[in-house]
């Protein structure tokens, strides 16, 4: 028996009818009865009895009809499942990402994706954390990557540690022996992210636990500006660390340690809504993430 056999039998079970069931599949009804009639002398029984009303189901056909829909519902998510495999090479990934991210990370993690999902179409959108997360709320992402954040709805998977690191023009006193306290760092002229920025809660409650109050020179909203007023002897900053690759090779800028303070970091993370189905797309996406950081997905985050 096959695929056109089992429709049609099913089809005309539900309608009690050749005619109508020729009429759901689009077909001729001496398609449909051709197709019955081959299936019954495969089976050796006749699955229909002409009545007053339509025709109805033999015992033989009875038996069958259960047996006749798992088969079908089987081959449908079994071309469902291929139809995936193939929509990954062609389909699309909406991505949002906090801005920091865009920026320095998501590049690297694209590249890899990109390697090995040629044909998918990513769309991605920036925005503080927040912002992405409403993003994700209202269905204008798939996934998100930002400061690790919680919410009701919405699953986080921590990728990896957010370290901010203090640097300094190289000509900076700071820069001779690369270390400061942190009070001397207080007392210097300091750029901090601007107060929208999660960055500016996270160093200004960095200096407040250690009783500080920092010498604030200027407030900016973008790390290449912060950096370059940096390079220009402006202020000294506290940034991240994945952010500053460049500069600190190349010497541009000094990595300065603070002696009497706890190292500054946090948590960047993936996130995705919880209890939906994601599409082979994201799927492929997180193998990526797993990948490349090592991760151990809990179950049901690549599918479910």
């Amino acid at each position: 028996m096959d695929f056109g056999q089992l429709e049609a039998f099913v089809q005309v079970a539900a309608h009690h009818s050749f005619s109508r069931a020729a009429e759901a599949l689009q077909l001729t009804q001496p398609s449909i009865t051709a197709r019955i009639q081959a299936l019954e002398r495969e089976l050796g029984e006749k699955m229909f009895e002409r009545g007053g009303r339509g025709v109805r189901l033999t015992d033989a056909g009875t038996i069958l009809l259960p047996y006749a829909e798992r088969m079908l519902q089987m081959l449908r998510e079994a071309k469902e499942s291929v139809e995936e495999v193939r929509s990954v090479q062609a389909g699309s990934l909406r991505l949002g990402s906090a801005l920091t991210i865009s920026t320095y990370v998501l590049p690297r993690i694209l590249r890899t994706f990109h390697s090995r999902y040629s044909g998918v179409e990513v769309v991605v959108h920036t925005g503080r954390s927040e912002q992405v997360l409403s993003m994700l709320l209202s269905d204008e992402v798939q996934v998100g990557l930002v400061h690790s954040l919680t919410h009701p709805d919405v699953e986080t998977i921590d990728l990896y540690a957010d370290e901010v690191i203090l640097v300094a023009n190289p000509d900076h006193p700071f820069a001779v022996n690369r270390q400061a306290t942190i009070e001397e760092v207080g007392s210097q002229p300091v750029i901090l992210a601007d107060r929208g920025s999660s960055y500016y809660a996270l160093t200004h409650g960095f200096f407040r636990q250690a009783g500080v109050l920092p010498n604030v020179a200027m407030e900016l909203d973008s790390m290449e500006a912060t950096k370059r007023m940096v390079e220009e002897g402006l202020g000294i900053a506290l940034l991240p660390r994945v952010c500053l690759e460049r500069e600190l090779k190349q010497g541009l800028l000094a990595e300065v340690a603070i002696t009497n303070a706890p190292a500054i970091s946090r948590q960047i993370a993936l996130i995705h809504r919880k209890s939906r189905k994601q599409v082979r797309t994201v799927q492929a996406f997180l193998e990526v993430l797993r990948s490349i950081y090592d991760l151990e997905l809990p179950a049901g985050s690549t599918g479910g």
